[in-house]
């Protein structure tokens, strides 16, 4: 990343990814994967253009289609002449730790559509289906025009919670006989949809899934005028029924703005952004102490019984108000 390390270039790189420079937005996604020493100076330069895109998470076991349905998604509202990004959040490689699916093979359709950004973001161990630096690169994707912004999150079954807090609309995807409809009442997967969509609905049990998850739509409580989840059927292998979803989405965003649980949703997002960014200085300035003498200074007093943890650690807390310790 030389030539872009230096805050005053950092201007340059905004105006660039602004005007649909790919490669300008690509460096700054970089930047925020790599957790880069300018990122103060990005956020600031970012900050007046970003706020209006609409974030569409999507989720889903392993094999429901999920790259397949993103792809569609893409086709249709480039159709309606908007500016699509897309973050798609693959497993680590367990040897170099970068995306495993990082050539996103089944989103290639819009390879070459400068419309269209596509970035893979490897999830690096985190857990909750998202990468630490999806919240950000989301960002970095807004202030640069693209609306809306489509976050796909790794396949990892009943834990991918996390999209919930990032997107204003989520969709989560099942498909006929993979035990999906089971799964969508564990572990706050049916909290978080705001739209089902049963994938691969030409399939045998297709007509199951879908009276499944209504069924415990209807269980659930809802204030007067919450959103109620729709269910939608597609077979995005076709193009079927992706129209209806893109629909849906509209719908959603729409309900949203009018009942004022936009403003509410992102303003959450913002606050758990805040509180990421804050607690991963802190964590850096912990290992800054644990590497000198401070700490083990602290922990040889509590081992002797001198000083309690409490204390130790309050001690410890104070010092990090300082990059420097004592």
């Amino acid at each position: 990343m030389t030539g872009i390390r230096r805050s005053r270039d950092v201007p340059e790189l905004v105006t660039r990814a602004r005007e649909g420079d790919p490669r300008a937005v690509a460096r700054l996604v970089s930047l925020v994967e790599d957790g880069d020493g300018v990122l103060p100076q990005v956020a600031a330069a970012l900050a007046p253009f970003a706020g209006d895109a609409h974030v569409i998470g999507l989720t889903g076991s392993p094999g429901v289609g999920k790259s397949t349905t993103t792809n569609e998604l893409v086709r249709v509202f480039r159709k309606q002449q908007k500016r699509v990004g897309v973050l798609a959040v693959d497993p680590s490689s367990p040897f170099t730790g970068g995306a495993i699916l990082g050539d996103r093979v089944r989103m290639q359709d819009h390879a070459t559509d400068p419309g269209v950004y596509i970035r893979s973001m490897s999830s690096r161990g985190h857990l909750g289906g998202l990468s630490a630096a999806t919240p950000q690169a989301v960002r970095v994707l807004d202030g640069a025009g693209c609306d809306p912004v489509i976050v796909e999150t790794v396949g990892v079954g009943q834990a991918e919670v996390e999209i919930a807090g990032l997107a204003d609309t989520t969709l989560v995807l099942l498909a006929p006989g993979m035990g999906d409809s089971i799964q969508a009442a564990k572990a706050g997967v049916l909290e978080i949809a705001d739209i089902f969509v049963v994938n691969k609905a030409d399939r045998d049990g297709a007509d199951a899934t879908y009276r499944d998850i209504q069924g415990m739509i209807g269980l659930g409580e809802r204030a007067p005028g919450q959103w109620r989840p729709k269910v939608l059927r597609a077979v995005a292998a076709r193009a079927e029924g992706v129209e209806e979803i893109v629909a849906a989405i509209t719908e959603h965003r729409e309900h949203l703005q009018d009942t004022g649980e936009l403003r509410k949703r992102r303003e959450r997002r913002a606050a758990a952004e805040i509180e990421a960014i804050a607690l991963g200085t802190l964590r850096a300035r912990m290992e800054a102490l644990r590497e000198g003498a401070v700490l083990a200074d602290l922990a040889r007093q509590v081992a002797d019984g001198d000083l309690d943890p409490h204390t130790a650690a309050g001690e410890l807390v104070t010092m990090t108000e300082a990059p420097n310790g004592r």
